[in-house]
């Protein structure tokens, strides 16, 4: 059996995941996706995806997908969908991954669900933005201002009521996209102690390990500083986690939630997740239930479709 790896960036994580493909007697072949392309001319599926001549994969893992201009990303999405299309299982599935990348439609939808989240606003109008920052600070809230395609916690910005002061909104013109996508800020219940959020990783719908991110700062990404702490399953957790994993349609998923006075809220859903600080916090194999679950549910979910 070929599988193959779709990432951006060969290194620890790929070797976890080809390491577990051996030992399940498949082979895993890392590819870029900006590599692969249409020729319908090549063979009778119409793609080309490097080392695997006219062939297509038994299977798609999707580790990472570039950042690029909007048509080599629609290009590189294209490809999952087409695979897909195809009849080749894609884990995560191309439309999934559209939803987590999107801030804005991961947050839509999560409230669409029932699922716990912060108040969120997604516009191109900085009228409305100033203004919602207004009301928020107004209010005594503080708004965090992040990018709609960010991960790793880079880039956030905290605006509105911070510490006592009104921050105001930056110029459009310096936000990314010049789009605002603003969420809420849950302060932690404790400003004693250091903050802390959640990373619960959902597999094939059921939530299997989780860490805590502690970290003085209010960003809580472990690419920020964060230090990893295993973390017990509680019921609470388990169930906004996998029904966050489940509004979104996602074969797998690292969850970020946050405890606040309301009870747990989710703050992200990741369809293209790290997991290295998780791994350190765990007691099995992360990469080995990836694959478990590629090869036991969704290829064999897409055997009986076929039959």
């Amino acid at each position: 059996m070929r599988v193959a790896i779709f990432t951006d960036e060969v290194g620890w994580h790929t070797r976890q995941l080809q390491a577990a493909l051996r030992l399940r007697g498949a082979v895993g072949r890392c590819i870029d996706l900006a590599d692969c392309h249409v020729d319908t001319t090549a063979a009778w599926h119409g793609l080309v995806i490097p080392g695997f001549g006219r062939a297509l994969p038994d299977a798609a893992l999707v580790r990472g997908i570039a950042a690029g201009s909007f048509e080599a990303v629609t290009k590189r999405l294209g490809v999952l969908h087409a695979l897909q299309a195809l009849g080749v299982p894609v884990y995560n599935e191309a439309r999934a991954i559209e939803r987590s990348v999107d801030k804005s439609m991961t947050s839509l939808l999560l409230h669409a669900a029932g699922v716990a989240s912060p108040p969120t606003w997604a516009t191109e109008s900085a009228a409305q933005a100033q203004r919602i920052v207004m009301r928020e600070s107004a209010a005594g809230h503080a708004a965090v201002l992040k990018p709609l395609f960010g991960s790793q916690g880079k880039g956030l910005l905290r605006i509105g009521r911070v510490d006592g002061v009104h921050v105001p909104l930056p110029p459009m013109q310096q936000v990314p996209g010049r789009l605002a996508y603003l969420q809420r800020f849950v302060p932690q219940a404790d400003a004693a102690r250091p903050g802390f959020d959640w990373r619960v990783l959902v597999v094939g719908g059921r939530a299997v390990t989780a860490m805590r991110r502690v970290s003085a700062h209010w960003v809580h990404n472990v690419a920020q500083g964060a230090r990893c702490e295993p973390a017990a399953l509680e019921a609470p957790l388990v169930q906004a986690a996998e029904a966050a994993a489940r509004a979104l349609d996602m074969d797998y998923a690292g969850v970020d939630l946050i405890p606040s006075a309301d009870g747990i809220q989710v703050l992200e859903v990741n369809g293209v997740a790290a997991w290295r600080g998780l791994q350190r916090v765990t007691g099995f194999n992360i990469a080995q239930a990836l694959v478990a679950d590629l090869l036991d549910r969704k290829m064999a979910q897409g055997l009986q479709r076929s039959a």
